[in-house]
C-alpha cells in the first residue's frame, strides 16, 4: 500500500481540564508505568509528588499539573503494551503540548517534569500582579459570525476581549475583563448558546507577551529540546513540528496564540490519519464532532487502565 495513502493513527494528549487527586490518584498509586514515573518525578522535585497532589487545594496546583501530565504519559505507555499503540504522529492541545513533547522523544520526563512544575509557578507569579482581573469564558453552539459581531460590540465600548481557543465550529473561549463577563453570557444566551465555564488565571492570548518572555527567560530557554522522534502537530495552527526548536517554539507560543484544534484535526485528517489514541482524562477534545466526525477515536483513561482486561476485548471508542 503506497505510505501517503495508508490509514494512519495518532496520540492524543488532552488539554488539562479541573482535577484532584481523587480523580485519579488510585490510578497513580497502582498503576506500574504511573509508578515508576513517580519516582522518577520525585527525584527531580526534590520532593514526593503524590502526598503533595493529596494534600494539595485547587483544581490546577503545580502538583496536580505535574500528576495529570504524568498521568497522561503512563496512559500512553500502558497502551502500547495493552493494545500495541503504535502512532504515526502526536499532538496535544494546550496543556497536552508538555506531555506530548515528552513522547514524541523532544524533551526528556525529567526535564517536563521541572518544566511543568516552573511553568505553574510563573502563572501564578505573573497572574498575582497582572491581569488580575481577566478570565477566560468557555461557550457552545454559537456561531462564529455572531461571535466576532458581539466582541466588535464590546471593543466598540472601549473593551479588550480576545479568543483564547477555537475547540469546534460553535465551540469557543473568550479572555475578558471580569466586569464583562456577565454581558458575555447574555450575548451568548442571545445567540441561542450554552455558558460552560470560567477559568483563572486565563490563557492563550496576546496581551501576555510578558508572561511569554518569562517562561523563555527563567524555564524553556535553558532547556535542551531535541529533535522529536515522532513528528508532532502543532495545536496552534495544525503545522508540522521536526525540529526541538519548533517544540520549543510551540510551547511559548501557547502561551499568546490562540489554541485552534479544528485546524489540528484537518492536518491530522490530511496526513492520513484515521485512528485518535486520546491518552489522558479527557472531558473534551476526543468528544467534540470535530474529532467524533473524523476519526475513530479509542479513549486511554484511568478507568480503564484500572479495570481487569476480559480476554479478546478492545479498548473503549467514543461514538
Amino acid at each position: 500500500m503506497d505510505e501517503a495513502n495508508r490509514a494512519g493513527s495518532a496520540v492524543v494528549f488532552p488539554g488539562m481540564s479541573p482535577c484532584r487527586f481523587a480523580d485519579f490518584g488510585k490510578f497513580l498509586l497502582i498503576n506500574p508505568f504511573a509508578r515508576r514515573l513517580i519516582g522518577e518525578a520525585n527525584d527531580r522535585l526534590g520532593y514526593p509528588l503524590v502526598d503533595r497532589f493529596r494534600e494539595a487545594d485547587g483544581d490546577y496546583s503545580e502538583y496536580a499539573q505535574v500528576g495529570f501530565m504524568l498521568t497522561c504519559l503512563a496512559l500512553a505507555e500502558w497502551a502500547e503494551q495493552e493494545y500495541e499503540l503504535s502512532p504515526d504522529y502526536c499532538t496535544g492541545p494546550s496543556f497536552g503540548e508538555k506531555p506530548a513533547s515528552v513522547y514524541a522523544g523532544s524533551l526528556t520526563f525529567p526535564d517536563a517534569v521541572w518544566m511543568t512544575a516552573e511553568l505553574a509557578r510563573c502563572l501564578n507569579e505573573f497572574f498575582a500582579t497582572e491581569y488580575t482581573d481577566v478570565v477566560t469564558h468557555s461557550f457552545v453552539r454559537t456561531p462564529e459570525e455572531k461571535l466576532n459581531e458581539a466582541l466588535a460590540e464590546l471593543t466598540g465600548r472601549g473593551e479588550w476581549s480576545d479568543i483564547s481557543c477555537y475547540i469546534d465550529h460553535d465551540f469557543y473561549m473568550v479572555s475578558l475583563r471580569e466586569r464583562n463577563l456577565d454581558w458575555l453570557k447574555q450575548a451568548i444566551r442571545s445567540m441561542g448558546g450554552l455558558s460552560l465555564y470560567t477559568m483563572r488565571p486565563p490563557l492563550h492570548s496576546g496581551a501576555f507577551g510578558a508572561l511569554r518572555r518569562k517562561a523563555e527567560d527563567e524555564v524553556l530557554g535553558g532547556l535542551d529540546f531535541h529533535d522529536p522522534l515522532l513528528p508532532i502537530v502543532a495545536d496552534q495552527d495544525g503545522s508540522i513540528l521536526r525540529s526541538g526548536e519548533q517544540v520549543r517554539t510551540m510551547l511559548l507560543d501557547s502561551i499568546v496564540k490562540p489554541l485552534r484544534w479544528p485546524h489540528v484535526v484537518s492536518s491530522l485528517e490530511q496526513l492520513g490519519v484515521r485512528k485518535l489514541w486520546v491518552a489522558g482524562p479527557d472531558t473534551l477534545f476526543g468528544r467534540v464532532r470535530a474529532t467524533t466526525s473524523r476519526f475513530e477515536v479509542v479513549t486511554v483513561n484511568p478507568r480503564m487502565a484500572l479495570q481487569p482486561r476480559r480476554r479478546g476485548a478492545g479498548p473503549s471508542r467514543v461514538s
